[in-house]
């Protein structure tokens, strides 16, 4: 692939062009005023202080960190009662464009979440199975490589601060998860690192939090135990984190995985998730800090023979037990699904069962069930779908009406396009808007990223809606079936191996035998976990006939001949959308082919996306023929339009 610059995403010169050329009075100092200097330096406007202006920024009484803009005949103002606010303000600002100067009623916005967080999958050490950001398909880290800090990353990762509280976030973690021996350091003789992250994050409204071990007292601190009721452990927690808030005063936190996936945790101990959790609340309470502890925890070692034991009731039946326990400054962080992040789960119960706790909806931007960033995969309308959920019904809370905070996992990187595929912009510009404000449709902001990556006119727009705004569910079509997830190849997840993980300890089955597929999880014969949700799911779930389509399989063993509302039997489902969804991606390639390189869509960023296009192409086709050709063969049902399957 061609070497580029680093493209500017959602935010190139000419988008601040409507406020770099006019009179701008901006009455507070720090980073408002500094990108207005810089945008009237660029178009001919001018930053003054008194005078008549054309547009005006200026701090108020009303509370939170939303925003208001007037737009009058005279002049535009934007309002909001603290510094974060008033930024996103001006950033509304700029997507508004000259419609910002157009009178109309008052323009009022508050976040629908206090934290809108994303996860840095980032190693400090090139991990030798996971590399240098574990599931990460954007280059390298911006942060580290091999070992070392990138200073020299500096202003790159000023842009990015930048990027990311234009769509409005505000806290970031910066290292994996998965915290190794190296990464455990950067919370005590690497803070210096941290430190210069934090400085540069905070102009921009960013609190920074760290990924933390379990198992720091033993690994940084010489004890011989982790025990979160040991005296000991405890004041080693206390003493640690006051030090850190002694350089980085408004650090947000940490973010625990533990007792998942190997890692350290109270279980070791006899203890619970919940003491594990309040002891680092306590020694962050006095600090104003907050705990992220994640719910993915489940037997990565699981009897593939049992089918008693079911990976995707695992986090509710640890975690639901202990709603009420946790600390208020504790937030549970939930995967969207019950699994792990496929193109198609049924939302995670435990987002309905935990009503004393907080709780935070995590996403995954990086797509790593999703195509890798080599697929045009674009994730708003799944998001917007579970955003949208309501798990008692109708007249029920949705689930951006039940959780606390929206967190997600980081697709970025060095790469010149910052993810990769430069079509992947649009899912972390998506996960900013919906984190934001819930109820934006997939659509419209696909199209204000449109407008300002691009400055699209109608038929490149076109064009782009027809490419983008269907391909999850393109993606959906020519992979796993009706929602039986993985099927993946094992290890890096990408492209088929329809049994790849069926006979492994990893609780990641489709069952598939001469009769049927799908895993039974009702409460009348399978594993109960349909009986995890609340009425009217818990009897939706649970029902062959009531299940949607789109998830059957992921709640029923069900005959090759069973029917469909569509009339298709399962099987015939599965050849037809497997030979669509490939048709479909070879359609997307040729409208990209139909387009032309001129402006902001250069030569390269179209390049990139051809050969992106390409790859997708076969990898669809593969998908298409190891699927098909394995259902056949297990089946021994034919095509009925006898197409042809290997």
């Amino acid at each position: 692939m061609a070497t580029v610059s680093v493209h500017p995403a959602w935010l190139p010169t000419d988008v601040w062009r409507p406020i770099g050329s006019r009179r701008v009075r901006v009455d507070v100092s720090g980073t408002v005023r500094e990108e207005v200097r810089a945008a009237c330096a660029n178009h001919g406007g001018a930053l003054i202080t008194s005078g008549h202006a054309d547009l005006i920024f200026a701090l108020d009484s009303a509370d939170g960190d939303g925003y208001a803009i007037t737009r009058e005949p005279h002049a535009t103002t934007v309002t909001s009662a603290t510094h974060a606010g008033l930024l996103h303000g001006l950033f509304a600002t700029v997507r508004l464009g000259e419609a910002a100067f157009t009178p109309a009623p008052p323009l009022r916005s508050r976040p629908a979440f206090a934290r809108r967080m994303l996860d840095h999958w980032d190693n400090v050490d090139v991990h030798p199975v996971m590399g240098q950001v574990e599931r990460g398909y954007a280059g390298g880290s911006l942060f580290w490589r091999a070992g070392e800090f990138r200073h020299d990353q500096l202003p790159r990762i000023r842009d990015y601060a930048r990027l990311l509280a234009s769509i409005g976030i505000n806290a970031v973690a910066l290292n994996n998860v998965n915290v190794h021996t190296t990464e455990a350091h950067l919370l005590t003789d690497r803070l210096d690192e941290i430190v210069l992250l934090s400085e540069i994050f905070r102009g921009y409204g960013i609190r920074v939090h760290l990924a933390v071990t379990f198992a720091a007292p033993m690994l940084l601190g010489g004890l011989d135990t982790a025990d979160p009721l040991d005296p000991a452990v405890r004041a080693w927690w206390e003493v640690t984190l006051a030090q850190v808030y002694e350089r980085i005063p408004d650090f947000g936190g940490v973010l625990v995985k533990a007792d998942s996936e190997g890692r350290p945790g109270p279980f070791a101990y006899g203890r619970t998730h919940a003491d594990g959790a309040n002891m680092l609340a306590a020694a962050l309470a006095p600090h104003g800090g907050v705990v992220h502890w994640r719910a993915f925890v489940y037997n990565h070692r699981q009897d593939w023979r049992d089918r008693g034991t079911d990976r995707a009731r695992a986090a509710y039946d640890h975690f639901t037990p202990l709603d009420g326990a946790f600390a208020d400054t504790v937030i549970l962080q939930v995967k969207h699904g019950p699994m792990d992040f496929q193109p198609r789960e049924p939302v995670s119960p435990v987002l309905a069962a935990m009503p004393g706790t907080r709780l935070a909806l995590e996403l995954q931007v990086t797509q790593e069930y999703t195509g890798q960033q080599k697929h045009v995969c674009y994730l708003a309308p799944m998001w917007a779908e579970v955003l949208g959920f309501r798990p008692r019904g109708a007249e029920g809370a949705t689930i951006a009406g039940t959780v606390a905070e929206a967190v997600a996992v980081a697709n970025t990187g060095d790469d010149p396009f910052w993810t990769g595929h430069p079509l992947a912009q649009a899912n972390l510009y998506a996960f900013g808007r919906l984190a934001w404000d819930p109820t934006l449709t997939p659509a419209a902001i696909l199209d204000e990223w449109l407008g300002l990556t691009f400055d699209a006119g109608d038929g490149l727009r076109a064009a782009f809606h027809a490419i983008m705004g269907e391909s999850w569910r393109t993606y959906e079509r020519y992979t796993a079936p009706l929602g039986v997830g993985f099927m993946v190849r094992p290890g890096h997840h990408y492209g088929p191996d329809v049994d790849g993980y069926e006979y492994t300890p990893w609780g990641t089955y489709h069952f598939a035998d001469r009769d049927g597929v799908g895993v039974d999880r009702t409460v009348a014969s399978g594993t109960g976990f349909a009986g995890c949700y609340p009425y009217p799911w818990s009897e939706v779930f649970e029902s062959v006939t009531d299940t949607p389509d789109e998830l059957l399989l992921f709640l029923h063993h069900v005959p090759y001949t069973h029917r469909l509302r569509s009339g298709r039997t399962v099987i015939q489902h599965i050849y037809d959308t497997h030979f669509a969804g490939v048709a479909e991606v070879e359609r997307m390639r040729d409208l990209w082919r139909g387009l032309k390189p001129a402006g902001l869509l250069t030569p390269e960023l179209y390049a990139r996306v051809g050969e992106l296009l390409d790859e997708q192409v076969r990898c669809a086709g593969e998908w298409r023929d190891q699927v098909n050709s394995y259902f056949l063969r297990k089946s021994g049902i034919a095509d009925n339009r006898r197409r042809p399957i290997h």
